[in-house]
């Protein structure tokens, strides 16, 4: 696979084409899902519960997200590579700053940071020193004690209009990339046509850019529950390689999520 850049990723916005994402924490799967196909990895915080054990994302540390970043950069073939800045890693702005330089030192090529609107500062002051940034909106799990749970976020009016004015805000001060998680359909329709950047989606619904899956449940083998957007690929597939390959093809073909996988 070629490289991807984020101008890869823009031009497919432009002409309208999806791409696909998926998590990775090691060289192994790195290189599989690259060699798939797939266009972003993300080195996320997710780890804390797939890898580690953790009921949540809040305990993994800088340093989990930067080893786990070396690995994953030791088996890419090409993908873009993304870093989650993990719970209270940006408490100011010159922990945001050493932290997410941690990041890129270890081979991310841009950082994803949870939040809202009031990223905005913070973001321009990372892409004033050349990192890239992703931002998270909609359900982020590291507000989960604040939101009572792992909920579908944008269900009223309000809600909506207030993540798709972040959106706008946030790519204003300089996010290259927007991520949704757990929104309603036709809000993450309406973020993906009110920015200009790409959006990827987690429970979006079909209408973002790119869609993004944690890798341990595209493959069937997460413990407990299973969210509503996740299918498990390996369901009708006769290797990893093929399940990969899959997600891939049905991401790009806008097979994948269907309407079973989407909030109304």
């Amino acid at each position: 696979m070629k490289t991807v850049t984020i101008s890869t990723l823009n031009k497919l916005k432009q002409a309208g084409e999806k791409f696909s994402c998926l998590t990775a924490y090691d060289a192994t799967f790195s290189g599989q899902a690259s060699q798939a196909g797939v266009e972003v990895l993300l080195v996320g915080d997710s780890l804390g519960m797939v890898l580690q054990g953790h009921n949540t994302t809040l305990p993994v540390s800088v340093d989990d997200i930067a080893y786990h970043t070396q690995c994953v950069t030791r088996g890419n073939q090409g993908a873009l590579i993304m870093a989650d800045m993990p719970f209270m890693s940006n408490a100011s702005t010159e922990q945001l700053l050493i932290n997410a330089g941690k990041l890129m030192q270890a081979g991310a090529h841009m950082v994803k940071i949870e939040g809202e609107a009031w990223l905005a500062e913070g973001i321009t002051e990372l892409t004033r020193r050349g990192v890239p940034v992703c931002a998270h909106l909609g359900l982020t799990p590291q507000m989960v004690n604040q939101f009572g749970g792992y909920k579908v976020q944008g269900k009223t009016e309000a809600a909506a209009q207030a993540i798709i004015e972040a959106s706008q805000k946030l790519v204003a001060a300089g996010a290259s990339i927007i991520l949704l998680e757990c929104v309603p359909t036709e809000v993450g329709r309406l973020v993906t046509e009110a920015v200009a950047v790409p959006v990827i989606g987690i429970g979006a619904g079909p209408h973002t850019d790119g869609q993004i899956l944690v890798l341990q449940d595209m493959l069937g083998i997460t413990l407990g529950h299973t969210a509503k957007f996740v299918k498990n690929f390996m369901t009708d597939a006769s290797s990893i390689q093929q399940a990969l390959s899959n997600y891939h093809q049905e991401v790009k073909a806008n097979t994948f999520p269907a309407e079973e996988h989407c909030f109304s």
